[in-house]
């Protein structure tokens, strides 16, 4: 995984992710959590000057900690495609009502 480093066994893996912060972070952890084969999942910042987030992943070993990142991360870009399907279907149902300057007042 580009960006990424791993240390590991099976079971437990922390992922090493350059040049992010809290926003992918917790949206990784929350997405990780909610997996029934993950046991753990958390993240830290060494240090609030460095651009690197450590992602924890423990599992109860039926699948391994990196295909349970890899899905999660799968699952998080499944969710932000359908936001961002959502807000432009609004935008586009929005732009097209008449706006109420067009309405002749009576």
């Amino acid at each position: 995984m580009p960006g990424a480093e791993a240390s590991d066994n099976s079971k437990g893996a922390t992922f090493s992710l350059e040049n992010e912060d809290h926003t992918l972070a917790n949206s990784l952890r929350y997405m990780l959590n909610k997996s029934l084969h993950v046991e753990f999942a958390g993240y830290s910042i060494p240090h609030p000057s460095e651009k690197v987030v450590n992602v924890r992943v423990q599992t109860t070993g039926e699948v391994t900690a990196h295909d349970a990142f890899r899905e999660a991360l799968g699952k998080l870009a499944e969710l932000c495609v359908h936001m961002k399907t959502t807000f432009e279907d609004s935008v586009s149902e929005y732009e097209s009502k008449p706006s109420t300057d067009d309405m002749d007042e009576t």
